[in-house]
């Protein structure tokens, strides 16, 4: 059973720069209007911030494809990340000679914008495209092919090369930079509070994501629950992070282990997705206990870190004593939130290490075949209808370290391998993409080659590592795994 709330009018448009990242980047300052035209000190009700949320339906033919991917700068003469003088010089560059307009925090940019998409910073100077919203798998991967040749072609004049992986495999946390940004200053005092390994996410974790649509509540909660019982499947094919400080790491996605010590209160696995009573209102009531991190006002970011949303409504934060919180404060704050699927005014699949330019594409593909199609929906609901509790919570807990030689539910609950379950999604996959008609399968292929021969990345680098390069990591920044 779904909960009764509904879908609201239009959708204002799809925004894969408002905070896709991981590391809770919020949105630009929003120039949309706001869900209704109260006075920016009128108290916000419950029914307002599922409002909002609701107000993300849009019809089918309005779906679009929204892709964001994130990649480790390298200087090769030393083998050491960029930092920011290395990086702000890139931004201007690009700039300059591609005609992107500047992000720009105080005197620092930060990031640059160009016809709906936007390229920023994470905190320890990984470099972020995300992408504008597009209607097929081809202009996502052209504007992603695009975007890498600009920033390759910039980067190479100062001997800088990018690395397609899900966690940095030479550096240590001491080592990372760290971008002037003032609210990850803030993130960097707090997650040592609530989890051991929030600096490494913030600081050596790399991913790929995609947002999609929905068409209204119900809509989204069968695509909400084919996502998150399936997202240990993507996983296991993505998984590309066995290597940590120089060597294996005993994991195939160790940015995926990272995930499950970073703060309990706003990440991981949601179980209460797949009960009766899910919808809106339910993953609004959820928002509303995660802890804040900061307030944007007059141009900084003021630190609220570990208090309550709630609170804020009623104008009792500490910090800003008298203040209530905006509609604008409120999707900020949905941006902080950092679940296996997140729920904005779009659906956000988070579940993928980064890897190189086919593997990118390769995300949207999979998603795109499984939840934008009706047959293959119903199909990837029908494969997972038998699975218990147990049954998602075994694939969540275990898929970073045993990726696709791990046992797991199948069809029917029958017991199966994670390799064949990867195989079984796949076909449903390319079904929905070969309906949608813009032949788009072929994105599907370097994954059907993972899946086929049951070896994913993580896996072929562990191979390189032991056998090729005898446990010299330094030949990774020369080798396919650059992007």
């Amino acid at each position: 059973m779904v909960a009764s709330s509904s879908c609201h009018g239009g959708r204002l448009g799809l925004r894969t720069g408002g905070g896709g990242g991981v590391r809770g980047r919020p949105a630009p300052r929003s120039t949309h209007a706001r869900v209704s035209a109260r006075p920016e000190q009128q108290v916000l009700k419950r029914a307002d911030l599922v409002e909002y949320i609701s107000q993300g339906c849009r019809p089918k033919e309005e779906w679009r494809i929204g892709t964001e991917h994130e990649k480790f700068a390298f200087r090769l003469h030393d083998r050491k990340r960029a930092d920011y003088a290395d990086i702000q010089h890139m931004l201007n560059k690009l700039c300059a000679d591609f005609s992107w307009a500047p992000i720009m925090e105080r005197d620092n940019i930060i990031g640059a914008k160009l016809d709906g998409q936007s390229v920023t910073l994470e905190p320890g100077g990984q470099l972020e495209l995300s992408g504008a919203p597009l209607r097929t798998l081809t202009e996502t991967c052209a504007e992603t092919q695009s975007h890498l040749h600009q920033m390759k072609t910039i980067a190479a004049e100062k001997g800088i090369v990018f690395l397609g992986l899900g966690f940095d495999p030479t550096s240590t946390f001491e080592e990372c930079p760290m971008m002037p940004k003032a609210r990850y200053d803030i993130m960097k005092a707090y997650m040592p509070t609530r989890g051991t390994l929030g600096h490494d996410m913030m600081f050596r974790s790399c991913t790929i994501q995609v947002n999609l649509d929905y068409s209204s509540e119900l809509d989204m909660v069968r695509k909400a629950r084919v996502s998150l019982a399936l997202q240990p499947v993507a996983t296991a094919l993505f998984a590309n992070s066995p290597i940590k400080e120089g060597k294996l790491n005993g994991y195939q996605s160790y940015r995926r282990r990272v995930w499950d010590d970073v703060d309990p209160d706003r990440c991981g696995y949601l179980p209460w997705i797949f009960e009766d009573g899910f919808g809106f209102e339910k993953y609004v009531d959820y928002a509303l206990t995660v802890p804040m991190y900061f307030v944007y006002r007059n141009g900084r970011y003021v630190d609220v870190a570990g208090q309550s949303f709630g609170d804020f409504m009623k104008g009792n934060l500490s910090a800003l004593p008298g203040e209530v919180a905006t509609m604008q404060d409120w999707e900020d704050h949905l941006t902080t939130i950092f679940p296996e699927i997140r729920l904005k005014r779009f659906l956000e699949m988070r579940g993928a290490d980064g890897g190189p330019w086919n593997m990118i594409c390769a995300l949207p593909a999979f998603w795109v075949g499984l939840l934008y199609d009706d047959q293959a929906l119903q199909e990837a609901e029908d494969l997972v209808s038998s699975w218990t509790a147990m049954d998602r919570l075994h694939m969540q807990e275990n898929v970073a370290r045993d990726g696709l030689k791990m046992e797991c539910a199948g069809r029917a609950g029958e017991r199966t391998t994670m390799q064949e379950l990867a195989k079984e999604v796949l076909r449903i996959s390319e079904g929905g993409l070969r309906r949608r008609g813009e032949d788009e399968e072929g994105f599907l292929e370097k994954l059907h080659a993972i899946a086929d021969k049951g070896t994913n990345q993580a896996e072929e680098l562990e191979s390189k590592f032991t056998k090729l390069w005898r446990g010299d990591v330094d030949p990774i920044f020369v080798d396919q795994f650059s992007i």
